[in-house]
């Protein structure tokens, strides 16, 4: 009897020993569910408004796919991903929490099905596959490092096979990131140069965010040069994004020649004085101001981007910021005297047609918001809008 007790000891031992010898990531725990349960996306006339709290809290009830580990061969052609990094911003921090507040925000997505009237579109039933991939996981103690991480992770991501309109004659899906302050744009756009080369940039926001380190916080030391005010300056530096073929909104709007790509929208901010501008024309930005809406309307905003853009590929990039704090509160650096939700959404549908390769919302900080969580159902709501002008305009198909 105690010959056959320490055999069965010495085989567990054995079981134990081999257990730790093998890679966790490939391991599968019992009752795995590769797709927990994710409420369905009724079609025309079908139920809605079932099952609205069920299963976890992904983005508009997505899969979830764990694309960073397990499910790192898994195909997509749009996925949703956290960066949550705020150890950039120069007032209010909390955007770490941006991601979970937006997918928060993003319930009552689909309550009623998801259609979109206006677009005249149904993403989530267009044949594309959409996914959520979770968070990045990024260190809250060193910048560089989670800058490094942010990088990487969207590089597993835009790495996968999909569509060609890039220079490297390869397929990449797109990826719409939950940030996070404004910094991961730098990291982002150089994952993304190494697909498509410098790109063409629409930024929505109420700063510039291409001011020199000298002056935005006088950089004191090399990481502290990189921040959510600066990003864009490094990223022009770096040759990252394509000069002139940018769009923002300021107070005055430069005219360059048509091959000048870059646009800044909803700009409002105040600055150290002109050379603030005279820098931004350096970075190869157009300027839109936030209160040109009120000569011009969203119409003529539309066609001042759309004339910028062209056909090019496009990066979008949204502070939230440049919707007004009334509609908006919950962000780091609010200004008052922006565009409404509703203006915002217009614009945005307006982009129909262009080829949006990826995407990202940053400096929501749900710390600040009403219990009526106005500011992550606005970041929600954006990115709908996001993603239905993707979904008309697809830049390829996974192969089923």
């Amino acid at each position: 009897m105690r010959t056959s007790f320490a055999a069965l000891v010495a085989l567990a031992l054995t079981l134990v020993v081999s257990a730790h010898e093998h890679d966790h990531e490939n391991q599968i725990p019992f009752n795995y569910v590769k797709y927990p349960y994710q409420a369905t996306y009724p079609g025309d006339n079908e139920v809605t408004a079932d099952s609205v709290f069920a299963g976890i809290t992904t983005f508009a009830k997505l899969p979830w796919v764990q694309c960073l580990g397990r499910d790192r061969d898994t195909a997509f052609d749009i996925a949703f991903i956290g960066a949550p990094f705020d150890t950039g911003t120069s007032y209010r921090p909390g955007a770490r929490f941006g991601p979970a507040g937006i997918r928060a925000g993003s319930r009552r997505l689909t309550l009623y099905g998801g259609y979109n009237v206006p677009l005249e579109v149904n993403p989530f039933l267009s044949g594309l596959k959409i996914v959520d991939c979770g968070d990045i996981p990024v260190t809250p103690y060193d910048n560089k490092y989670a800058l490094k991480q942010i990088e990487e992770g969207n590089d597993s991501l835009t790495g996968r096979p999909l569509t060609p309109i890039s220079l490297d004659g390869k397929n990449h899906p797109r990826v719409v990131t939950l940030g996070g302050d404004h910094t991961i744009v730098l990291p982002l756009l150089r994952s993304i140069y190494s697909a498509y080369g410098p790109i063409s940039v629409i930024h929505f926001d109420s700063h510039l965010d291409t001011w020199k380190p000298s002056v935005f916080g006088g950089a004191p030391s090399e990481q502290a040069a990189i921040n959510h005010g600066t990003y864009f300056y490094w990223a022009s530096q770096e040759g990252l994004i394509k000069n002139g073929s940018s769009i923002a909104s300021i107070p005055f709007l430069c005219h360059y020649p048509y091959f000048l790509l870059l646009s800044h929208g909803a700009i409002r901010t105040t600055l150290s004085g002109p050379a603030d501008y005279a820098n931004d024309d350096s970075s190869g930005f157009q300027r839109i101001e936030a209160r040109e809406i009120d000569t011009i309307g969203t119409e003529g905003i539309i066609k001042k981007i759309r004339e910028t853009v062209g056909d090019r590929p496009v990066y979008l990039s949204i502070d939230i910021d440049s919707i007004d704090p009334a509609f908006a509160p919950a962000t780091g650096t609010p200004e008052t005297g922006g565009w409404s939700t509703r203006e915002l959404r217009t614009i945005l549908r307006g982009l129909d047609g262009l080829f949006i390769v990826s995407a990202d919302i940053v400096e929501v900080a749900p710390a600040y918001d009403t219990n009526a969580e106005l500011t992550t159902m606005a970041a929600a709501d954006v990115l709908f809008e996001v993603i239905s002008v993707m979904a008309k305009t697809p830049l390829g198909k996974i192969a089923n």
